[in-house]
């Protein structure tokens, strides 16, 4: 698996004035696995914005001083991060934070922009400096262009979205109000809840909420806005309905945390459903059934239940390693999956293994982990993937860009199966894919290359990193 993640937004408007960045300091830390370049939150205290961004994990950046170094407030937004657009430097920290004549913005920002571009193009031909190479500052500039020119922020976030174009799920406060809002495909999750105080909490995953003692209220709509203030909670739906729904169906296969629940789908049970059907599609002699951990789990166990192959633990992952795909060079990937996952000899030894991912990128680090498997005494190894072969680049967050890099374009099922090492492969089906989530309201482009929007006229992932140095 080597895949680039979502990023996680996460807000908090309270009733009072209290330690607000402590509680986006739990939220972020439960919504590390979509985000692990960098982080920040951004404390509004009566109107006066503080901030801390860096790159690293939540735990790294945050120390206990840095946190208490952060004032009370009554609202604060925070931004774990991955980056599908705009290199990994300190500048790309999210939250971003903008001072303008009306007033102050902090912004954090989950998604794609498929327009960034042409937007950036316009905006700097009428006189803007950018300092990051983000489409989220792209967002950060049409919203304080459109707040210039009317009475609210929400008003300002309307105007905006109709200017916007691909993915985006964002959470964002002005001096007096905290605004969330998710693109009107819905593509990324937002979701909403209380805590006990009375305080409201938004979030990339409901899991986020659980972390920090806030109830779930609901997700929101595609093209909702949610404004919340001292007044308490206003939903405008103007931009509801102008698109069909389209999830981003690897929220459910591995982006998201398992005991979160997305437009009312448990994560957990789709990941289940999948092990299910690839037993009814792929059935095999085997001795033991294990999944990869960690979006492999609950798909093997789904599979041992269906084939009644015992289910077992098989790889066991060291928690204090990133994923693999943090490692730039190929070979400091291999490293790390040696590092990072360690076969259990005594379950593996002489078995037939089922053994089950979330899905093959490139092949390296299946080939790695077959490997592992071997060498710990499995007999036989039977790979089985809860999710199609990856056919198409992604233009709406997920670091799938390159037809070149993903195995499936250019072997077959067989030649893959061969490559990694395995004694036979096998995918969920592409037609199987409602059943993971009982609907046909999700976008699988990824699989299938039937694109919900228009592509993006510039795919390169560094185009504004060659506009900053005169090369576009």
């Amino acid at each position: 698996m080597a895949i680039h993640e979502e990023c996680g937004v996460f807000g908090v408007m309270s009733t009072k004035k209290e330690n607000v960045a402590g509680i986006v300091y739990y939220g972020l830390y439960a919504l590390q696995h979509r985000g692990q370049e960098s982080c920040g939150i951004v404390v509004n205290d009566d109107g006066v914005f503080s901030s801390y961004k860096d790159l690293g994990l939540v735990s790294e950046v945050f120390s206990k001083e840095t946190l208490s170094n952060l004032p009370e407030g009554s609202m604060a937004v925070g931004h774990v991060r991955y980056g599908t657009t705009g290199g990994t430097t300190r500048n790309n920290c999210q939250p971003i934070e903008v001072n303008h004549q009306k007033g102050k913005m902090a912004l954090a920002h989950n998604g794609n922009l498929t327009n960034a571009l042409e937007l950036r193009d316009k905006l700097e031909l009428s006189g803007a400096i950018f300092h990051t190479t983000s489409d989220t500052e792209t967002i950060a500039y049409v919203i304080t262009r459109e707040r210039l020119m009317t009475p609210s922020i929400e008003e300002a976030v309307s105007n905006t979205m109709n200017l916007l174009e691909g993915a985006y799920s964002l959470v964002l406060m002005s001096s007096t109000k905290m605004i969330a809002a998710r693109d009107p495909y819905g593509f990324r999750p937002l979701c909403y809840g209380q805590m006990q105080d009375g305080a409201y909490v938004v979030a990339s995953e409901s899991c986020a909420l659980s972390a920090v003692g806030a109830e779930f209220i609901r997700d929101l709509f595609p093209g909702e806005i949610l404004v919340f203030s001292q007044s308490g909670v206003e939903s405008r739906k103007e931009h509801c309905g102008k698109q069909k729904k389209k999830t981003c169906i690897f929220e459910y296969i591995y982006f998201a945390r398992p005991d979160s629940v997305i437009d009312g789908v448990s994560v957990h049970e789709s990941r289940m459903r999948a092990g299910e059907l690839l037993a009814e599609s792929y059935s095999v002699d085997a001795d033991i059934v294990i999944g990869v951990p960690d979006s492999g789990l609950d798909a093997a166990l789904g599979y041992a239940n269906k084939s009644g192959i015992p289910y077992g633990i098989g790889l066991i992952k060291n928690k204090y390693i990133g994923r693999t795909f943090i490692s730039p060079g190929q070979d400091e990937r291999l490293d790390k999956v040696r590092i990072k996952l360690s076969p259990v000899k005594n379950v593996i030894n002489g078995k037939r293994v089922v053994l089950i991912d979330d899905s093959i990128v490139r092949g390296t680090t299946s080939k790695r982990i077959v490997k592992l498997l071997k060498d710990a005494g499995a007999k036989e190894i039977h790979m089985r993937i809860s999710a199609p072969p990856f056919l198409h680049p992604c233009y709406y967050g997920t670091d799938i860009d390159s037809q070149e890099n993903l195995i499936a374009c250019h072997h077959s099922i067989e030649e893959i199966a061969d490559i990694i090492g395995v004694d036979s492969l096998g995918y969920l089906e592409v037609d199987k894919l409602s059943k993971l989530t009982g609907s046909e309201e999700y976008c699988a482009a990824c699989f299938h290359g039937e694109y919900p929007t228009k592509i993006p006229k510039d795919l390169r992932k560094d185009r504004f990193e060659r506009k900053l140095s005169g090369r576009v």
